[in-house]
């Protein structure tokens, strides 16, 4: 597609175009060069392949080794939710899944799992997004969670519209998480990123759609197992038509990728990257209010890189 023609299509289904522009892309990198000092709250990659950008941004994070004890257990929350190739940039990219199950065997992990409650048919989604056969043949393994036996319900004591939810049993039994969503719009929240990935860890969403959507994501990112890790898989940008997409037209290749402990700092630049305000988007702002992680970019010590 055109670039003229991307923006009017875009303008004309009312989402930004300014992934195609760089408004965003150079507002987030501006010249890719550090313009703070380690220990950083955030990194940002651009330019590479996704394994390549995974590697920059860990080293500047301190290494795996920082986050994974030999012997650990880690549990992997990408994407893989609906029944699409990969292509289509509605799942997390494989080869980044693939490398990040490799990296953590490397530093130490005795176990590897990946998982998503998935929107489409699990086993076709599991399949298709490539996510399965990239975790397993990195020595990973995908796990279920299509069936309500597989949750356990806890409190979110911090909650205010969200109070309990039923989450999958591998969160409680393992010993680090890591959350791998893909940056993409999303037609009920306006873009879909960290947290609003780990709806896929839930089972009982349907309330959430009927309570008030933006305040229970905001209140289950309160709940005390958070992510240890957020890698925001921003290479193939799906710009408009999600969360599952129509076809590689809604796509932009970004080549990026966001990572930070914070969830809210890491949707707050991923937003910027993909061209809106933080304070924007309704379950980030939110978050952000009730202490979950800090959206003003300015305040953070963010690690630019340009491979």
């Amino acid at each position: 597609m055109k670039r003229r023609e991307f923006i009017r299509k875009s303008v004309g289904a009312g989402i930004v175009g300014s992934a195609l522009t760089f408004t965003g892309y150079n507002k987030l990198f501006g010249s890719a060069v550090s313009d703070s000092e380690s220990p950083y709250d955030l990194v940002a990659v651009r330019g590479g392949e996704p394994d390549i950008m995974f590697d920059r941004a860990i080293d500047a994070l301190g290494g795996l080794e920082r986050f994974i004890k030999k012997g650990q257990t880690v549990v992997l929350k990408p994407n893989m939710s609906w029944d699409v190739p990969p292509e289509r940039g509605a799942n997390t990219h494989p080869g980044l899944m693939s490398h990040i199950v490799k990296k953590c065997l490397e530093a130490g992990a005795s176990r590897v799992y990946a998982f998503d409650n998935t929107c489409d048919n699990w086993v076709r989604s599991y399949r298709n997004s490539g996510v399965e056969d990239a975790v397993n043949d990195a020595g990973g393994r995908v796990l279920p969670a299509n069936t309500e036996d597989y949750f356990k319900e806890v409190e979110v004591e911090k909650g205010k519209r969200l109070t309990r939810a039923k989450v999958h049993e591998l969160l409680l039994d393992s010993d680090v998480y890591i959350n791998i969503p893909v940056l993409k719009h999303h037609g009920a929240t306006g873009i879909t990123i960290t947290l609003k990935n780990l709806m896929g860890v839930v089972w009982d969403r349907r309330y959430w759609h009927n309570n008030d959507l933006q305040q229970c994501i905001a209140d289950f990112g309160t709940w005390y197992r958070k992510p240890d890790l957020n890698i925001v898989d921003a290479y193939r940008v799906m710009m408009r038509n999600g969360p599952r997409g129509v076809s590689v037209d809604d796509l932009v290749e970004m080549k990026a990728l966001i990572a930070s402990t914070d969830m809210v700092a890491a949707d707050a630049a991923s937003a910027s990257l993909f061209g809106t305000e933080p304070s924007e988007v309704g379950h980030i702002k939110i978050a952000h209010e009730m202490g979950v992680g800090n959206m003003n970019l300015e305040e953070l010590s963010i690690h630019r890189i340009s491979v």
